[in-house]
């Protein structure tokens, strides 16, 4: 067995906290135990903590979390969830946000903080949507401003999918700055506002993406001037997606990757990373993109 190298870095991962689901769901189970194992090997992979319900109330309804706790929740509400109620499925939303909160202590540590799950930003204050159910983003962000370790927080959100739910949360917070780039014809398919949109059509290559990262996303990050970032590095662009419609290919993700934090590191800026979304129709190819942050963040923070 390899032994990861001597760094302060380590990653989160919310390991065996599976959840009954109908047979052909689409939901990517195999790919949190693939990434974790594919990191094994060069950093710690920690089971996530599992966020506590004060820490989640900071900006979803307490009595909304109540009825989830207690499976007091409606078809409706499941179907705009895409997943059927269960307390295994309450508890590993929760891991999944403990994680990003371990992260964010990392990230202030060391300058660079991983979560290998999470990225959960179609939650809202009081309605689960897209399999999010607790909005880590808005959640660290709360916790960030409110208990003083940071004065202004990005959200740097490139899943193909807006962060529709991070916009709403965020928006009457003016320390905070969130950026989507994302699917102009993509769900979800009524936009909240965020502080920048950048959508973009079906089809985008990796030339283009890239062009509008550096020409326009990182300098309006640049004019924001955070000190603390929160980057979603959706899997969902690359080609080949069963839920994305943008053509990216593993290099050009990792170019994306590489671009965000060596932006973060060079301006000192401590930065968390999210996996978000990512359902590639080759699994092997979701696994190794959503890896690639981390190897990523590996290349540039150590």
């Amino acid at each position: 067995m390899s032994v990861p190298p001597a760094h302060p870095f380590r990653a989160y991962s919310p390991a065996d906290h599976h959840f009954p689901l109908p047979e052909g769901h689409r939901f990517p189970y195999y790919k949190y135990a693939g990434v974790r194992e594919r990191l094994r090997s060069v950093l710690p992979v920690l089971d996530t903590p599992a966020l506590s319900w004060a820490d989640a109330a900071r900006a979803h309804d307490p009595h909304w979390l109540r009825r989830w706790r207690r499976g007091e929740v409606g078809r409706a509400e499941e179907r705009a969830f895409g997943l059927p109620w269960s307390p295994q499925v309450v508890e590993r939303s929760r891991r999944a946000a403990g994680g990003s909160l371990a992260a964010l202590h990392d990230a202030l540590r060391t300058g660079w903080g991983a979560n290998l799950a999470g990225g959960t930003h179609h939650a809202f204050r009081d309605r689960a949507e897209g399999f999010c159910l607790i909005n880590d983003a808005a959640i660290l962000t709360r916790v960030a401003l409110d208990g003083g370790l940071a004065t202004r927080v990005a959200v740097i959100d490139l899943d193909v999918h807006q962060g529709n739910g991070t916009a709403a949360l965020l928006g009457a917070e003016a320390r905070a700055f969130t950026l989507s780039v994302h699917g102009e014809r993509n769900y979800p398919f009524r936009k909240e506002a965020s502080s920048l949109d950048l959508p973009l059509g079906d089809g985008v290559s990796d030339l283009e993406y890239l062009s509008v990262l550096h020409t326009q996303a990182l300098p309006a990050l640049e004019a924001f001037r955070p000190d603390l970032l929160l980057y979603l590095a959706g899997a969902d662009v690359l080609s080949g997606d069963r839920f994305g419609r943008f053509a990216l290919s593993l290099d050009g993700v990792r170019e994306r990757n590489r671009a965000v934090l060596s932006w973060a590191a060079q301006a000192g800026v401590p930065t968390v990373t999210m996996l978000a979304g990512g359902y590639n129709r080759d699994h092997a190819l979701t696994i190794e993109a959503h890896a690639s942050v981390v190897l990523d963040g590996l290349e540039v923070f150590a």
